[in-house]
């Protein structure tokens, strides 16, 4: 069954990924329907999440911006799977590295990176760019999906020019410390759902209590890779602009919770500017703090 589930929807998607961008965005207009309309794909999550995250916004100003997130979200899944036929030039003209001399640099420095980015824009066509666009090693973290048949596809068009490396998430600590001596650009979501245990870092984030993986920062301290943050916007329908900024150059010299801190702040930052532009379908908040008295 998930063997014919594949092919159905493989059939579906190789027409789509050969459609012209302004058929693509017809064919978004109806997905859009049918998610928001129809299906109501996960209305109470997103309702609730902007409702927590903008108290000071009213109930019209909500439902503006949960449309265009419902318009977003379906143009991030056409254009993904129009990577499985889409030229080099169009991603790099698509999604444009506004400052790619930072990232440069630190290369000059023989500094490798880590480049933090949140659930903004189209995060799988930001991967392959940046892989096109940089000096370092591009290498992306990617969790397993199930069915292995998706997952086969997916790693197909993740590396489909052979300059972006994957490296599963179980394993991606061990592949990373055996390449120490080489240059590498890890490109990391930071903002996925994490246990919401103790150990996680918690902090307020959107007006509300929030877990956050703190990963990214043991990695970086433990390689003493430099760490940017990517500032990903919509400009306009299927175009992006990227922003590198600084959050540290020498991770072991940061104090704790320096490097995570800073990261959620200009997440936050990021999501204020253009609110929309987040994946706000995630189960963000499901997990609450709990404080053990001894």
């Amino acid at each position: 069954m998930k063997k014919l589930i594949f092919w159905l929807f493989y059939t579906l998607a190789r027409f789509v990924a050969l459609s012209p961008y302004r058929l693509l965005y017809l064919l978004s207009d109806f997905v859009y329907l049918i998610l928001y309309y129809l299906i109501r794909y996960r209305r109470k999550i997103v309702r609730k999440n902007l409702m927590h995250s903008f108290p000071d916004k009213n109930s019209n100003e909500i439902e503006i911006i949960e449309k265009k997130f419902y318009h977003n979200l379906s143009d991030i899944i056409l254009e993904t799977i129009k990577i499985m036929h889409v030229s080099k030039k169009s991603i790099i003209e698509r999604m444009k590295i506004t400052n790619p001399e930072m990232i440069h640099a630190l290369y000059q420095q023989k500094k490798s990176v880590f480049m933090a980015i949140g659930h903004n824009g189209n995060w799988e066509m930001l991967a392959l760019s940046l892989s096109l666009t940089l000096k370092h090693q591009s290498i992306a973290i990617y969790k397993k999906i199930s069915n292995t048949y998706f997952d086969q596809m997916m790693k197909r068009m993740r590396g489909k020019w052979g300059t972006l490396m994957l490296f599963e998430s179980k394993t991606f600590y061990r592949q990373l410390a055996a390449r120490r001596t080489e240059q590498n650009a890890i490109l990391i979501l930071g903002d996925q759902t994490p246990a919401g245990l103790e150990t996680d870092y918690w902090t307020t984030f959107l007006n509300q209590e929030t877990p956050f993986f703190n990963g990214l920062e043991k990695m970086a301290k433990s390689l003493n890779y430099s760490v940017v943050f990517l500032d990903c916007q919509r400009v306009k329908r299927g175009y992006y602009e990227v922003t590198a900024v600084p959050v540290c150059n020498d991770s072991e010299k940061t104090k704790d919770t320096e490097i995570s801190s800073t990261y959620v702040r200009l997440l936050e930052e990021a999501i204020q500017k253009q609110p929309d532009n987040w994946l706000w379908s995630h189960r963000r908040w499901k997990h609450k703090r709990t404080t053990t008295t001894l």
